[in-house]
């Protein structure tokens, strides 16, 4: 948590010092700014010494320590935010004086003499703090009680004989382990805590077919030393190790690993090592286990993904949180054994089970509650009905010790961007460049570096590569979460069911988030906020309102997020242009952006949506107001039907836009690119005028963006005509950049594809709603040669060839849905391919497929991973 709160002071300060708005007083000694953006940086780097050090360390005194830095960050951003507002309110107010016509010629001057004193007083604290942060890392003090084996040992099984949720994993996952493959085999569990993961390996280890190998199971946990993790190991092994622990230094663990590898060797063995959270350990013990091809085996328990990749040849299980049938069966056993349970109590559990999110151990820990409480249908009801009911969280405290460590062993850049999707209600489906800009915009990262991480099963993580590492951690969020958030004052939930106030008051809280109860929580924010209200960030994440709130943002001068596109507004709140330290702003809103948007200089993030989609004819189009080009801050231009005006003159420029989405084809003249040269994604829509016949240009000009790297285009009422017609959008070059390509409803013929085949960057592929048409397509020699995820959804396609075995060679993820005319799909894909999802097609379509795998599997048995398949189908 501390790293981000020096993340987002480190983004106050970039602000005055990179700034084209902002110039510091000479007198007031501008290497003072340097000089603590400097420290700001270098205190970032010590806290980042912790993802190294973590698997040694006392976590009690490393979060004591944090929260003393949080407080120490807090303090400061406290006495610089008001100083700087201050200046810029008042400055801004003479301005609005003299003209209120044009935008602002002046440019904002900030004089920081008076708060030298404490921007001295705070690098000598952040220097003191990082010397005894980085002292405890490398000399952890005694902790008071032992901790570092993470207890998640539960076994939540309703019987010996049944694993609840986990018997056709543990059935295959048996049948693996006692095949008759004579090569060392390495099987690995991967889920989030209390998932199952040492419960099934567990019984996988106590299963029969064990009894022929040397077992061993060796439990590691977040913190270990691998010194005892080898005496573990051996003792097992009934090895004698006196002699070694005697020596000193290096040479103890150089001949406990000789003596592990010599006491296995020629061994048949099935060796579990569970709850493994560092991929350098993991690596390390591998090489330790001989391979003597005698049907050896390793089972590989983690919570993280990207430990079980640490090794090439091996079958990976990912455990599923629990349906409601299962759910419900894993309860009733709990609390009613082998009996029955009342058929009046069956509804109400059955909801109690249903409300655990499906996860066992959430599951067994509330069982336990209900099995010492009173069974009648009043209580029970009275649990099924309220998810903030005590039996909740007194399960979740008792789970605390199983779920912390996932938040507490995160790597520190992902810590504070954990908590703050706790702002979110939850099972609600993440905007992810929503979120992105807002973790951006609070400067918890760079939203350059959050992009395009390695191809994975799952392409929308593949673009935001920060939060597709919540994905690979298994880290799992619960209501503990925004108590997490309370206390260290990321956020506070406002008007939640069941919440109170602090009792310190919310006036003292950074970030306040409204989840439901919207005008009722706006008047809190209204009646219990004094003037000096440290709130940076109000964001508004509940279910839509379909009327105006009033916002009483008077307040809120500090304010830097304002995120509140679930409040519709008829016209844009006039209110907002007052809060001049505003980084982002989100809001619905049919109406105009007002020619005053300049006042928000400091703008990085502008998302305007529209609640009323209505098509626009030609002569009907909507621009957003000149004074937009003087928006020099700008990285993020979402304004839903509206369009980038002509700019006003040759200085118009917006050289930090990396994000344009929701305009249309007017946006895309020569004369409006060229203004935005930095440009990393556009994405256009396109409302045709029922009468259209004239094409538009909107490619024309997409190739002078030589940074672009996502490019969408769709047609929002797209007229499907029987025969194939010239497409009204004709393709053209695209920029040799481009990873991503988004096409919907513009009718191309199958030849036009050789437009973009050749592309050499090109990775994601995304056809919907016949973007392109016909009967046929084939694919040529050395078309899409760095293309790794394709999606065909909705078009009139029924075959689909190609041309030879050098098609597609890197393809990993294949997605074809709704094509119900489409019969023959090719079965020459390359070892590269990991899943085949096929949605509601043509039966035939489905049997190609079973048929691909099967020749895959077959082609490729022995790898670490079968192609997975999945079919659903309505048909």
């Amino acid at each position: 948590m501390a790293y981000g709160a020096a993340g987002s002071l480190e983004l106050t300060i970039e602000r005055l010092l990179k700034s084209s708005y902002i110039s510091i007083v000479q007198n007031s000694s501008p290497q003072i700014i340097k000089l603590l953006y400097e420290e700001i940086l270098s205190f970032k780097e010590a806290l980042r010494e912790f993802d190294k050090k973590r698997s040694t360390i006392n976590m009690k005194m490393v979060k004591r320590l944090e929260a003393e830095m949080v407080e120490a960050i807090y303090k400061f951003e406290d006495v610089i935010d008001p100083h700087l507002s201050n200046q810029f309110h008042s400055q801004s107010e003479e301005e609005e004086e003299e003209t209120t016509d044009h935008p602002p010629s002046m440019v904002f001057s900030v004089d920081v003499q008076e708060i030298k004193q404490d921007v001295d007083s705070f690098i000598e604290t952040m220097n003191i703090m990082k010397r005894v942060y980085i002292h405890e890392l490398c000399n952890p003090s005694p902790e008071e009680e032992e901790d570092g084996v993470v207890p998640s040992r539960i076994d939540f099984g309703v019987n010996e004989s049944n694993i609840v949720g986990l018997s056709d994993r543990f059935m295959t996952i048996k049948d693996l382990l006692d095949s008759e493959q004579s090569e060392q085999m390495i099987a690995c569990l991967v889920g989030m805590a209390g998932i199952g993961k040492t419960t099934l390996a567990k019984k996988l280890f106590q299963y029969p077919f064990t009894q022929r190998r040397t077992h061993l199971f060796v439990t590691i946990g977040p913190k270990y030393q691998l010194a005892d993790i080898l005496v573990d190991i051996l003792t097992q092994l009934n090895a004698n190790v006196d002699e070694i622990m005697l020596m000193k230094g290096e040479k103890v663990l150089v001949e406990l690993k000789r003596l592990v590898f010599k006491s296995l060797r020629f061994l048949r063995y099935l060796i579990v090592l569970d709850d493994v959270w560092d991929i350098e350990l993991c690596v390390e013990l591998l090489k330790l286990f001989p391979d003597d091809n005698n049907q050896s085996r390793v089972l590989l328990v983690s919570r993280l993904c990207e430990v079980v990749m640490c090794t090439v040849y091996r079958f990976t299980f990912q455990l599923p949180l629990l349906d409601k049938q299962k759910s419900w069966e894993l309860l009733r056993g709990k609390v009613f054994g082998e009996g029955p349970c009342p058929r009046e109590l069956e509804k109400a559990g059955q909801k109690i089970a249903e409300n655990c999110e499906g996860l066992p151990l959430t599951i067994v820990t509330v069982s336990e509650i209900l099995s010492r409480a009173e069974k009648t249908l009043e209580y029970w009801n009275e649990v099924a009905d309220d998810k903030q009911n005590s039996v909740y969280k007194d399960a979740y405290e008792q789970m605390s010790k199983v779920l912390y460590p996932s938040y507490d062993y995160l790597d520190q850049h992902l810590k504070a961007c954990f908590l703050y999707i706790g702002a979110f209600p939850q099972n609600c489906l993440l905007n992810m460049p929503q979120l992105a800009h807002l973790l951006s915009a609070e400067g918890f990262f760079n939203s350059e570096s959050m992009h395009y991480s390695e191809p994975t099963m799952n392409c929308t993580y593949d673009r935001y590569g920060y939060l597709y590492d919540f994905h690979a951690k298994n880290v799992i969020m619960y209501d503990n979460e925004t108590l997490e958030a309370a206390r260290t004052k990321l956020f506070y939930a406002l008007n939640c069911h069941g919440d109170t106030l602090l009792e310190e008051g919310i006036e003292s809280q950074r970030r306040l988030c409204i989840r439901n109860n919207v005008l009722l929580a706006v008047k809190d924010v209204h009646n219990l906020i004094a003037s000096d209200s440290k709130v940076r960030s109000l964001l508004c994440t509940g279910d839509f309102q379909e009327y105006p709130v009033p916002l009483c943002l008077e307040h809120l001068r500090l304010l830097r997020v304002f995120e509140a596109l679930s409040i519709r507004f008829y016209e844009f709140p006039m209110e907002v242009l007052k809060l001049v330290q505003l980084r982002y702003i989100a809001l619905t809103c049919d109406g105009n952006l007002p020619t005053s948007i300049f006042k928000l200089w400091n703008l990085q993030h502008l998302i305007v949506d529209r609640h009323l989609r209505i098509v626009k004819s030609v002569g009907n189009l909507l621009y957003l107001p000149i004074e937009i080009w003087n928006m020099n801050e700008l990285k993020t231009l979402h304004t839903c039907g509206r369009d980038l005006p002509h700019p006003c003159c040759e200085g118009s420029l917006l050289p930090n836009l990396l994000n344009l989405s929701g305009v249309g084809p007017q946006s895309c003249a020569k004369y409006v690119l060229e203004k935005i040269p930095n440009l990393k994604e556009l994405w256009i829509d396109i409302e045709l005028a029922p009468d259209a016949t004239e094409p538009l240009t909107c490619f024309d000009h997409i190739s002078h963006l030589h940074q672009l790297q996502d490019l969408g285009c769709s047609i929002m009422n797209p007229t499907l005509k029987t025969d194939v017609v010239t497409p009204l959008v004709p393709l053209s070059d695209f920029p040799s950049s481009l990873t991503l390509l988004t096409l919907n409803g513009l009718g191309y013929p199958w030849e036009e594809m050789r437009k973009i085949s050749s592309l050499p960057n090109l990775k994601h592929l995304f056809l919907e709603c016949y973007a392109f048409r016909g009967p046929k397509w084939e694919v040529r020699d050395n078309e899409f040669q760095s293309l790794s995820h394709l999606d065909i959804e909705d078009t009139d396609l029924e075959q689909w060839t190609f041309q030879n075995y050098h098609c597609l060679p890197v393809i990993a993820n294949l997605r074809i849905a709704h094509c119900y005319k489409l019969k023959e799909i090719p079965l020459t894909f390359g070892k590269s391919l990991l899943s085949i999802k096929i949605v509601e097609c043509n039966p035939m379509v489905v049997n190609r497929a079973i048929k691909l795998k099967e020749e895959w599997d077959d082609k490729y048995a022995g790898r670490e991973r079968l192609l997975r398949l999945v079919v659903r189908s309505s048909l």
